[in-house]
């Protein structure tokens, strides 16, 4: 048994930023908004538990205009938790507790509705056996497998999550 405790390695602010950048452009490639992606994973790298506009400003080098909208886009996806700052009329912004798990398992309602609408539009569209009803019924089936699948992964990701100390 050791007493040797990990040690932090010393932080690259440069290899950092470019990270960031590049996970930004990636998250913007599959049709997330550049700024919110940018503003995400700023937070996401930071070491502050919380980071005020004018902090997420001054890193990303935009305007505090360019931060509020995104910012607004966050705290809709439930990426993004704004709180007032005491003795301060500024507001700071902080991660959710896992936010991904959390923005994930609040979306997954929306495959259900989806794939039942569809079941709407197969019906509209003069049954499974028409073109139309062919490809909605591929999107209803698809869309109810991944509910089936995203609700078994989210209880696994929780039951294997090591507890971080």
């Amino acid at each position: 048994m050791s007493d040797k405790v990990d040690a932090v390695a010393p932080r690259d602010e440069d290899g950092v930023r470019r990270s960031v950048e590049h996970m930004a452009m990636m998250l913007a490639d599959m049709g997330f908004p550049r700024m919110p992606s940018r503003v995400l994973m700023t937070m996401m790298s930071a070491e502050e538990t919380s980071l005020t506009a004018g902090d997420l400003a001054e890193r990303l080098g935009v305007s505090a205009a360019a931060i509020s909208g995104a910012v607004r886009y966050l705290m809709q996806m439930g990426f993004v938790v704004r709180e007032p700052a005491p003795g301060s009329r500024r507001d700071r912004y902080r991660l959710p507790d896992q936010p991904w798990y959390g923005v994930t398992t609040a979306k997954r309602g929306f495959y259900g509705q989806f794939s039942d609408e569809a079941d709407v539009v197969i019906e509209a569209a003069g049954g499974a056996r028409t073109l139309a009803g062919e490809r909605m019924a591929d999107l209803r089936d698809f869309f109810r497998f991944v509910e089936e699948q995203v609700g078994g992964a989210m209880q696994r990701w929780q039951e294997q999550r090591l507890p971080r100390a």
